[in-house]
């Protein structure tokens, strides 16, 4: 019996059908003049640097450009959020439109001050996943777009807006990218408090506005393509790049969660572990042998991604456990409520100085064999070296401070980063002949180096106030006898307590899905 192929989709209908292209677009300038006059509220665009946003500002710097300088008084943000994670040929493009948007404006007197905004140090993905040990993104724990993409922009946006009382938010949303983002528009428009504008859930004091939400996607390139870039790149160009991922998506400016994430062959960051294949990135190096150099990100992201760390589970969510500690961060032991499944904590000392590894080893390949213009590529910052560093040796207690060491040995360089106070570390020697006397037994190990960070650090700072309850956290931390002992002891005080609520009838004092252990026996 044959198989009938899917019908194709239709496709949308034009938004330049009614009026025609040219009469379409004059109209949209007139409307966005109009909006731009009508009081004193600055505009804030997302930019993202694909098809949508640049389509959006492109539209906004055209009829802010046909008023009178007069007129142009009104400041207009331009931000673009770059997680330091971004798809590097993407990022390149962003920073150099950037940086041309800022010289055109100046040349032409245009009211647009264009920004790009990164997460803080604390924010960003290597000092999480690599400092603290979260695990790889995934959708149980979805970490990332908080921390990179939605504070770094309303930072700035609750900025604006405190400053000036409020603030108009002008975006590239479309009805067409995805019925999720047509929900989101179809919903926003039945509570705009005048022509086009929207206010926003999220962000008091902010009116949203989506010049181009009713555009097809045929309708973006072929204006894109018929209307000169007014800050000089070439448009063309921007099609080359989005032909050569293979992939009609772009990453949007995020700022609730609301916002669809960045995946299935979106541009977006390159480590993303939120879709099961990178199709952009292995699409842009199939595509071009120029791109090859950006293997060992591929290589990087796909070690990543639970899915190919598996441990012969077969919940795929669940497959890097092994990369893991049986402790959550503070300790503390959990098995889920049925009692037979242990839930993980962060990535274990020797799985985050593994990722380390890697991250400087392709950093180091591409800046030695990668072409010319990436050869002084930064796939993570001193900056976030120094803060992985202080986590590990200073929150993590980590004292045999490898990372200067992992940073020679992988980039043949010495550590650039300023030294750590003596007092927080010890030499390679006694750490070495602590992990002698403590033989196999990990956990004694860990007890003994914490016990003795704590007391350093408490000396250091010259106060001893909470010592001693940081000193019964720690053996609360590591008095296993091993992993399945704690494991036992949590199944145990799962037990002792269902049993407790079955005696009274009463809901359990905790109200969760979990069960934990930390500290058992510790007085």
């Amino acid at each position: 019996m044959s198989v009938s192929a899917k019908p194709a989709p239709a496709a949308q209908a034009s938004a330049f059908k009614p009026q025609g292209f040219k009469a379409t677009i004059d109209a949209l300038c007139a409307e966005i003049r109009e909006l731009y006059l009508a009081d004193e509220v600055p505009w804030i665009i997302g930019y993202s640097g694909g098809k949508d946003s640049t389509a959006t500002l492109q539209l906004v710097w055209m009829a802010i450009a046909g008023l009178p300088a007069e007129q142009r008084k009104k400041t207009v943000h331009v931000i673009s959020t770059d997680t330091l994670v971004e798809n590097p040929v993407v990022s390149a493009w962003v920073g150099r439109s950037i940086t041309s948007m800022k010289k055109a404006a100046a040349e032409t007197s245009m009211p647009i001050h264009a920004r790009l905004l990164h997460p803080r140090v604390e924010e960003t993905y290597w000092v999480n996943l690599i400092g603290k040990g979260y695990p790889a993104p995934r959708h149980k724990f979805r970490w990332c777009t908080e921390r990179l993409k939605i504070k770094p922009s309303n930072r700035y946006i609750n900025d604006v807006v405190t400053k000036n009382g409020e603030a108009i938010l002008c975006l590239g949303a479309r009805k067409a990218e995805s019925a999720a983002r047509a929900r989101v528009l179809e919903k926003n428009q039945k509570y705009r408090v005048r022509d086009r504008l929207s206010p926003s859930a999220t962000l008091p004091g902010c009116s949203i506005y989506t010049p181009i939400e009713a555009w097809s996607n045929d309708d973006v390139w072929f204006f894109l393509t018929q209307s000169p870039n007014p800050w000089g790149h070439s448009n063309r160009d921007l099609l080359g790049m989005y032909a050569g991922a293979s992939a009609d998506g772009e990453c949007p400016l995020v700022v609730d969660t609301s916002t669809p994430s960045c995946g299935d062959s979106r541009f977006g960051c390159w480590v993303c572990t939120l879709v099961e294949k990178d199709k952009s990135m292995t699409a842009m190096i199939q595509n071009d042998q120029e791109k090859e150099w950006m293997l060992p990100l591929l290589d990087l992201r796909n070690a990543l991604d639970f899915r190919s760390n598996t441990d012969g589970g077969s919940d795929q969510e669940n497959n890097d456990h092994h990369l893991r500690d049986f402790r959550r961060m503070n300790g503390v032991v959990n098995v889920m409520s049925n009692g037979e499944k242990a839930i993980p904590g962060p990535y274990t000392q020797e799985a985050r100085e593994l990722w380390l590894r890697k991250l400087l080893k392709a950093q180091t390949w591409i800046r030695r064999n990668g072409p010319k213009d990436v050869r002084n590529i930064t796939l993570i910052t001193l900056e976030e070296l120094q803060e992985i560093r202080r986590i590990w040796v200073v929150d993590k207690h980590e004292m045999e401070d490898v990372l200067p060491r992992i940073y020679r040995e992988e980039t043949g360089e010495p550590y650039p980063g300023k030294p750590l106070d003596d007092n927080l570390v010890l030499g390679a020697e006694q750490m070495q002949t602590l992990g002698e006397l403590c033989g196999e037994d990990r956990l004694h190990y860990e007890l003994t180096r914490e016990l003795l960070s704590v007391t350093n650090q408490q000396r250091s700072s010259g106060r001893r106030s909470g010592l001693f309850d940081q000193l019964e956290k720690t053996f609360g931390k590591h008095f296993y006898d091993d992993k399945a002992d704690a494991l036992d002891r949590a199944k145990r005080l799962l037990a002792d307590r269902t049993r407790a609520k079955d005696r009274s009838g009463a809901v359990a004092e905790d109200g969760g899905d979990e069960a934990s252990v930390a500290g058992e026996g510790i007085s």
